[in-house]
C-alpha cells in the first residue's frame, strides 16, 4: 500500500493474534477512529526493543486518540517466550500482533523498526521509528502541514539510490556503480553489504557509519589482501577533531555526521575494489587515510626455548581465550594472537607472533586480561610477550587541509 491509500475493509476486520492482551484476537477496526501506527518490531532487533519506553509513554500520554500496536511475524510461542524472559519482562506492556502476515504483505519493508501511520482510514505516512515523538504526533492529530519525513526503505541488495527503472533495461549491464554521502540515510538503516558473484566480491557498502569505521571497514580488507589483520591497534589518527568522524553511532544524534558509500566495479577487477574504495573515500571528503609503513613498539611473542610445550592433545577446536580462564585448544598461536589484539585491555600495544610455530597449541590463562599474569603464565610454556619496535603496515587518518 502507498501513502493516501485506504485501508482495504477485509483489513479493519481481520482477526489478529496478540500478546500482552486479555484477548487472544482483536480486530484493528476496534481503533479505527484513531490515529494509529503499526509498529514493525521482532524480538532480536535493539533499536525496536530500546523504542518500547517512548512508544508506551506516548501512548499513556495520548490515551485514547492513538493506538500503537508493535507487529512481529515471530510466532506466539516465541513473543511469549520472550516476554517471560528476564530482559523482556521490561516489555510486558507492549501490546503486539503475532505471527503477522497481514501487515508484512501490505507494507513489505527490508529493515525494523519500521512505523506505518494510519489516519482517517487512510496511509497516512511511512516513517523511521526517530520520528515519532509529542510534536509529531500532535501534527497529525491537528492536520495540516506534518514535519514528518517519508521513508520508503531501501533494499540492500540492489545498488543504493540506483532507480528501479534501470531493471527495465534489458541491454544494459551494470559495470560500475559508486555513491557517496554525508549525513544520515532514514531509509536505510546502519549496516554493511556486498555484491558478489559467488566467492567473487565486487561491490561493497556501508551505511550511516561513523566515517572513521568506513576507513576501519575498508581497511580491514585491505589488510587481509596482504596477509595481515587490522585492528584499532593499527590506527594513527592524526586528525584535529577526531570526534568528527569517531564517535558511538548508536548513542550519538549526530545524523549529521554519518556517511554511506556504495562502491561497484567490474568482476574482473575484483582485487582493486577496496583500493578504489578508500581512494574514493579520500576524494570525496575533508580527510584522508593511507596505510603507510611505521616504526611502532610491539609486543613480540617469542619462543625462550627449542622445547615443544604447547603441542595440541588434539580434540575439537576450542578458542574461549576472553573467558576466565582463558583456554586455547587444538587452536594455533593466531587464535592468541587475534585474541590479544582484539582490544586494549591487556596491552595498548599491537602484538605479533615471530615464534616460527606452525602447528596447533593448547594453552590456558587464569586471567588473559593482567599483562603480568599473562606474561608469568606463557613463561610456563616458554613463551615470552617482548617490547620491541618493528616496522609494520598502520592506518595513518589525518585531516586533508
Amino acid at each position: 500500500m502507498k501513502i493516501g491509500d485506504a485501508v482495504p475493509n477485509s483489513v479493519w476486520t481481520a482477526p489478529m493474534e496478540v500478546v500482552n492482551h486479555p484477548q487472544k484476537t482483536i480486530k484493528l477496526s476496534e481503533d479505527k477512529n484513531k490515529l494509529i501506527l503499526l509498529d514493525f518490531w521482532n524480538t532480536w532487533c535493539s533499536a525496536c526493543l530500546a523504542n518500547f519506553p517512548k512508544m508506551e509513554e506516548l501512548q499513556k500520554q495520548f490515551g485514547d486518540k492513538i493506538k500503537i500496536l508493535a507487529v512481529s511475524n515471530q510466532d506466539r510461542a516465541t513473543l511469549e517466550k520472550f516476554f517471560a524472559s528476564k530482559n523482556g519482562q521490561r516489555y510486558k506492556g507492549v501490546l503486539s500482533v503475532t505471527g503477522d502476515q497481514l501487515f508484512h504483505n501490505l507494507f513489505p519493508h527490508t529493515a525494523v523498526p519500521y512505523i506505518i501511520w494510519i489516519k482517517d482510514g487512510k496511509v497516512f505516512n511511512t516513517t523511521d521509528s526517530g520520528q515519532v515523538s509529542e510534536a509529531t504526533l500532535l501534527e497529525a492529530l491537528k492536520g495540516g502541514e506534518s514535519s514528518l519525513q517519508t521513508v520508503i526503505q531501501i533494499d540492500r541488495k540492489r545498488p543504493l539510490m540506483l532507480s528501479e527503472n534501470f531493471e527495465l533495461e534489458k541491454l544494459a549491464h551494470l559495470k560500475g556503480y559508486n555513491l557517496f554521502v554525508k549525513g544520515r540515510i532514514r531509509a536505510i538503516t546502519y549496516g554493511s553489504g556486498f555484491h558478489r558473484d559467488g566467492q567473487v566480491v565486487y561491490g561493497r557498502q556501508f551505511t550511516n557509519f561513523s566515517l572513521m569505521n568506513i576507513y576501519k571497514g575498508i581497511s580491514y580488507e585491505l589488510f587481509e589482501k596482504f596477509g595481515d589483520q587490522f585492528t584499532d591497534k593499527r590506527l594513527i589518527n592524526l586528525v584535529n577533531k577526531p570526534e568528527e568522524i569517531d564517535f558511538d553511532t548508536t548513542k550519538s544524534g549526530d545524523f549529521d555526521k554519518l556517511y554511506s558509500i556504495e562502491y561497484i566495479v567490474p568482476k574482473e577487477q575484483a582485487d582493486s575494489l577496496y583500493d578504489k574504495m578508500l581512494r574514493n573515500v579520500n576524494e570525496n571528503s575533508d580527510y584522508t587515510a593511507s596505510i603507510e609503513k611505521r616504526q611502532v613498539k610491539c609486543l613480540i611473542l617469542k619462543r625462550t626455548s627449542n622445547q615443544d610445550k604447547i603441542a595440541t592433545k588434539g580434540g575439537e577446536t576450542v578458542d574461549q581465550f576472553f573467558k576466565t580462564p582463558s583456554v586455547l585448544k587444538n587452536a594455533t598461536i593466531g587464535h592468541l594472537i587475534s585474541g590479544l589484539n582484539a582490544t586494549g585491555e591487556t596491552t595498548s600495544l599491537p602484538v605479533i607472533d615471530e615464534t616460527g610455530y606452525r602447528g596447533n597449541i593448547d594453552l590456558q590463562f587464569s586471567n588473559s586480561s593482567d599483562l603480568k599474569t599473562l606474561q608469568h603464565e606463557l613463561g610456563k610454556y616458554d613463551l615470552a610477550l617482548v617490547e620491541e619496535t618493528r616496522t609494520i603496515p598502520m592506518l595513518v587518518v589525518k585531516d586533508k587541509k
